[in-house]
């Protein structure tokens, strides 16, 4: 990728920008020399993050508003965003398990921030970087997607179709020059995961950002974070189903 589209002025949208992770990815891209575009619905605390990077960093921030289940009003999100080189996708949300077997707006919920919302706004990123021939593509997915457990497998579902769509649209965006990288977090030290016992290889919200970065800038299509996750994950997708339904967790 050309220095402009990765570096000193370039610019990137960061969806879901309120979140714990993308807080810190916002920071980190923001101490590399990218402009930031911050897309969210809490506006007030979009610009505590907004004055933070430019105090931090002196680079140009802005703000524009994002519904994310408003799917109609994605295109013309997408149109006030401007030209921009990168967009790095951290929308999510994970209620309790036994809330979204419990109460399907619940469950909705999970499945449309999860999943159906990233593929709208991707889509329309997807056109526009296609057709432009530059850009990149970051999209946060999970290390629950690798495989249902049953204590998570509504939000890990979701997370598992994110993955498999990320996949198909890396293989359609190659030709034209523009990567897609995976990011499947572990546990992270976030309000997301406040209050959960037992969290193995916890990290804190910095570790996934410059993970994020570093996978983004050598074009890496699977980014695991930490890193042994991915032998975690790959020993897990192999236990036999009837051991994997009687385990605890």
């Amino acid at each position: 990728m050309s220095e402009k589209t990765f570096g000193k002025g370039a610019r990137v949208l960061i969806l879901g920008a309120t979140s714990g992770i993308a807080r810190a990815t916002a920071l980190e891209f923001a101490r590399r020399g990218f402009d930031l575009v911050l897309a969210g619905r809490d506006l007030e605390e979009m610009e505590i993050l907004a004055a933070d990077a430019r105090v931090r960093c002196g680079n140009g921030v802005e703000i524009v508003e994002f519904d994310a289940t408003n799917f109609d009003s994605h295109p013309e999100f997408w149109h006030r965003c401007g030209e921009v080189d990168g967009v790095i996708c951290a929308l999510g949300v994970m209620p309790p398990q036994q809330e979204s077997e419990r109460d399907w707006e619940t469950c909705r919920a999970v499945i449309q921030v999860n999943y159906t919302a990233c593929v709208s706004v991707l889509n329309l990123v997807a056109n526009d970087f296609e057709a432009r021939k530059v850009g990149f593509i970051a999209v946060l997915t999970s290390v629950a997607g690798e495989r249902a457990r049953k204590s998570n497998y509504i939000y890990g579902s979701a997370k598992s179709g994110l993955s498999a769509y990320t996949e198909g649209l890396r293989a359609r965006l190659f030709v034209a020059g523009v990567s897609v990288t995976t990011v499947k977090p572990g546990p992270v030290d976030t309000a997301m995961t406040w209050g959960m016992e037992k969290l193995p290889l916890l990290v804190p919200p910095e570790k996934v950002a410059s993970d994020i970065y570093r996978g983004v800038r050598r074009k890496a299509d699977v980014v695991f974070s930490p890193a042994p996750w991915r032998l975690i994950m790959a020993i897990m997708r192999v236990v036999p189903s009837f051991i994997w339904k009687r385990l605890d967790f």
